[in-house]
């Protein structure tokens, strides 16, 4: 097993979670999703999620307890799927292979459109709303510019399938484990 956490980023829609999911469970690593978690604080207050980011704006404990419960699953054996995750591991000193899966926004809002059941353009300024807030509320709470992260590696997803990109997070680990993993 490797001593790194293995914490996979990129924008909405870029298929992070979908290739993520898949790349953890051929490794045999456990999948921890932000996403996942940000969901669930939006519907324990009854929100929508562009609600709660516009909170998140002014409230920085929300990002803060939720970045903090990503974090404290960051270890080796586990796959972080979040945003921010790579970077935070990076700025606490958190050994992490940092991955970042993107695609162009007219793919990802189309992917996005489709998986939410919305109309293009709705889902186009939605997340643009979205990214400009998570951008403004990284800088903010964590001096962190998702631009000028370098991961250790950056996977195109527009021309592949959850699998082509799974299978290159997946070789990656196992290239930097030793072969580590299932």
């Amino acid at each position: 097993m490797t001593g790194r956490v293995v914490a996979i980023g990129g924008p909405p829609g870029s298929g992070k979670s979908t290739s993520g999911r898949l790349a953890a469970q051929w490794l045999g690593y456990e999948f921890v999703s932000a996403g996942e978690l940000f969901r669930a604080e939006a519907s324990r207050r009854n929100v929508s999620l562009e609600e709660l980011s516009q909170i998140a704006e002014r409230d920085d404990s929300i990002d803060r307890s939720l970045d903090a419960a990503v974090l404290s699953l960051a270890r080796p054996g586990r796959v972080l799927d979040a945003r921010l995750a790579g970077a935070l591991c990076r700025q606490r000193r958190i050994e992490v292979d940092y991955l970042w899966v993107t695609a162009p926004e007219a793919v990802r809002v189309a992917r996005l459109a489709q998986r939410d059941h919305q109309d293009l353009e709705r889902c186009l300024a939605l997340t643009r709303e979205r990214e400009a807030s998570e951008r403004r509320r990284f800088l903010a709470y964590y001096a962190i510019d998702l631009d000028r992260e370098r991961p250790d590696l950056t996977i195109d997803s527009s021309r592949s399938g959850a699998d082509e990109v799974a299978q290159r997070i997946a070789e990656f680990v196992r290239a930097r484990t030793g072969g580590a993993g299932a």
